[in-house]
């Protein structure tokens, strides 16, 4: 098998991911994953297509992510992860589908507006 390589987004994360056959390591930003995402939950979204493939120890994974926060961050590797998982095997897109692994959460963050504290927020109006 060759590498094979997809993106994944999620707020203003961008994950570009290269797969490789190998043990299960998964390197993010040239750290380990438990280095990068200390927390178990983070580390769970990560490996749920993965897990639920049962192909957890099958791939090395290589990962860029850029911007968004963590959490935004291991979304968007989670739907990188799916996308690579479905170019490597096709049969496997109604299963990552089912769970929800392929669809891209399009919420981004509503701009402030001007004259106002906050997005959607108004100022205390006064009548006096």
């Amino acid at each position: 098998m060759e590498m094979v390589n997809a993106l994944g987004r999620r707020k203003s994360a961008v994950a570009r991911i290269f797969v490789t056959e190998g043990t299960g390591k998964i390197t993010i930003n040239k750290k380990d994953l438990q280095d990068y995402f200390p927390s178990g939950i983070l580390q769970y979204v990560v490996k749920q297509p993965l897990m639920k493939l049962d192909v957890l120890e099958k791939y090395d994974i290589k990962v860029n992510l850029d911007g968004g926060g963590y959490t935004g961050q291991s979304q968007a590797l989670r739907l990188a992860i799916a996308r690579a998982l479905v170019k490597i095997n096709a049969d496997d897109k109604k299963a990552l589908r089912s769970e929800g692994f392929l669809t891209r959460d399009a919420r981004e963050v509503e701009r402030k507006k001007p004259g106002q504290p906050k997005a959607r927020s108004r100022f205390q109006f006064s009548k006096r």
